[in-house]
C-alpha cells in the first residue's frame, strides 16, 4: 500500500473517531446527564391545606395519590387546618406577601373577599362553568372573575335512621308532616329511648343545618337567598310563622335533645339512645354500616343545601403553573375519585355519573338531583353574624320562648351595606 493510501485511512479512522465522540456527547452521556439534572429541578412539593382529618383525609388521599400518579415531578404536602383559624391567619400572612400553601380549602365567601383585597389567582383559564351545578360558582365570583374552585360538596338532605331500628320497632318514614310528628310521638314512647332527635353541636352549625332545612321546606330557595342577602328579615312572618309553627313545637314537646358534641352524638344515635340525627352526607363515612343508613327529609322539601368545598389558589404560591394545574385535576377528575370513596361527597363537576359514585351515596345522590339546591345560609353570610346565628339557635334549642328575642337578635346583628 502506497504512503497515500496509509495516510488517508488513518484520516478516515481518524475521523470516525470524532464523529463517535461527538455522538456520543450529544445522545449519550452529556446529554443524560442534562436531563437528569432537569429532572431533579422539576421535582417540586405543592403544599395544601385543608379541613379533614382522620377517615375523611383517608378519602382525600386516594385523590392526592391519582394525581401525584399523573404527575410524578410534583409531590403533595397536607395539612389541616379549620377553617375558623384560617380566617385569622391568612389576611395577616397575605398582606406581608406569603402563603402558608399553594393551594387552601376555605369558605367561599372568605375567598371572594381575599379576591377583592387582591391576593387570590383567577381561575376562569382552569375551569369551565358550564360543567358545574348552576349557581355553585357565584358566591366565588367576583366582577365575573372566577377565584374560587368548587370540590366536592356535602349535601345535608335530611333526618338520618338505622333501618333495622325503625323494623326493630315497627316504624315507617312518613309522607306528611302530620305523619311525621307522629313519628316523633311514636319514638318518644320507645322505652330507653332519650329523644327522638338528637342534636349535634360544635360551635353551633349542626343546628342551623337543621334550621335552615325548615327553611328551604316551608320557605323553599328563593326565601334561604332572601334571608341571605338581607332582603328579608329574620322578624318577617313568614320566616316567623315557620319557626312558631314548625320548629319551636318540636322543640316545646322536647321531641329534639340538648346540644351534644356532635362526633359524640352520632355514637349515642347509632347506639339507639336517640332513633334520628340530621347530619351532611357525610355521616355515611362515619358509622360501621352505611348500608343500614335510612334518610327522612322534611315531607314537602322543596330545596337542600349543597355545600361544596372550595379553595382558591394564593397569588403569592411559588409554583403558579403546577399549582394551576392541582387546582384543575382537584375540580374535575379529582371529584370523581373523590366521591367513589366513603367520604360521603357529591359532585359538582356535571360530568361525574351516578356509576361513579360509592354505593351508599347513590340513592342520596339520586334524592338530592331531584330538589333545587341551595347556598349554605350561614356559611355564605359569614363573619360575626355567623356566629351570632350559631349562638342564639343554641339558646333557642334550650329556651324556645326566646323565639322573639333570637329573631330580634339576628335582625339587629346582620352586617349592614
Amino acid at each position: 500500500m502506497s504512503v497515500k493510501k496509509i495516510w488517508f485511512s488513518f484520516l478516515l479512522i481518524g475521523l470516525l473517531a470524532v464523529a463517535v465522540v461527538a455522538s456520543g456527547c450529544i445522545g449519550g452521556e452529556t446529554t443524560t446527564t442534562t436531563t437528569t439534572t432537569t429532572q431533579i429541578q422539576e421535582q417540586i412539593t405543592l403544599k395544601v391545606i385543608g379541613p379533614w382529618s382522620g377517615a375523611e383525609f383517608d378519602a382525600f388521599r386516594e385523590v392526592i395519590k391519582a394525581f401525584e400518579a399523573e404527575h410524578p415531578n410534583i409531590k403533595i404536602e397536607y395539612k389541616t387546618y379549620r377553617a375558623e383559624d384560617l380566617s385569622t391567619i391568612l389576611p395577616l400572612q397575605f398582606e406581608s406577601g406569603d402563603t402558608p400553601a399553594d393551594i387552601i380549602f376555605m369558605w367561599g365567601w372568605f375567598i371572594a373577599d381575599m379576591a377583592k383585597k387582591g391576593h387570590v389567582m383567577e381561575l376562569n383559564e382552569v375551569i369551565n362553568p358550564d360543567e358545574y351545578v348552576p349557581g355553585i360558582l357565584d358566591t366565588t365570583t367576583v366582577d365575573g372573575k372566577i377565584y374560587g374552585a368548587p370540590f366536592t360538596a356535602a349535601a345535608k338532605p335530611g333526618f338520618w335512621y338505622r333501618k333495622s331500628f325503625f323494623e326493630k320497632h315497627g316504624l315507617k318514614p312518613p309522607e306528611t308532616w302530620d305523619e311525621f310528628v307522629a313519628l316523633l310521638e311514636q319514638i318518644k314512647q320507645i322505652p330507653g329511648i332519650k329523644a327522638p332527635i338528637v342534636s349535634g353541636d360544635s360551635v353551633g352549625w349542626p343546628i342551623s343545618d337543621v334550621t335552615e332545612h325548615f327553611i328551604l321546606t316551608f320557605g323553599g330557595a328563593e326565601l334561604q337567598q332572601k334571608l341571605i342577602n338581607g332582603e328579608v328579615k329574620w322578624q318577617d312572618p313568614q320566616v316567623r310563622s315557620i319557626f312558631e309553627e314548625r320548629l319551636v313545637p318540636l322543640l316545646n314537646a322536647g321531641y329534639f335533645s340538648d346540644p351534644i358534641e356532635w362526633t359524640s352524638a352520632v355514637d349515642l344515635w347509632w347506639k339507639g339512645d336517640y332513633a334520628l340525627y340530621f347530619m351532611g352526607t357525610w355521616l355515611t363515612g362515619m358509622v360501621e354500616d352505611p348500608t343500614d343508613l335510612g334518610l327522612i327529609s322534611l315531607p314537602g322539601v322543596k330545596a337542600m343545601v349543597l355545600a361544596p368545598d372550595y379553595f382558591m389558589v394564593p397569588k403569592y404560591t411559588t409554583h403558579p403553573t403546577e399549582a394551576l394545574e392541582l387546582a384543575k385535576f382537584l375540580a374535575t377528575e379529582g371529584q370523581r375519585i373523590h366521591v367513589g370513596t366513603s367520604s360521603g361527597k357529591l359532585a359538582t363537576w356535571k360530568e361525574v355519573t351516578i356509576d361513579d359514585y360509592w354505593e351508599p351515596m347513590k340513592d342520596v345522590a339520586k334524592i338530592v338531583t331531584n330538589v333545587e339546591s341551595a347556598p349554605d345560609l350561614d356559611d355564605s353570610v359569614g363573619g360575626e353574624w355567623q356566629k351570632t346565628f350559631w349562638d342564639q339557635l343554641k339558646l333557642l334549642w334550650v329556651q324556645p320562648d326566646r323565639l322573639d328575642d333570637v329573631l330580634k337578635t339576628l335582625d339587629e346583628k346582620f352586617p349592614k351595606e
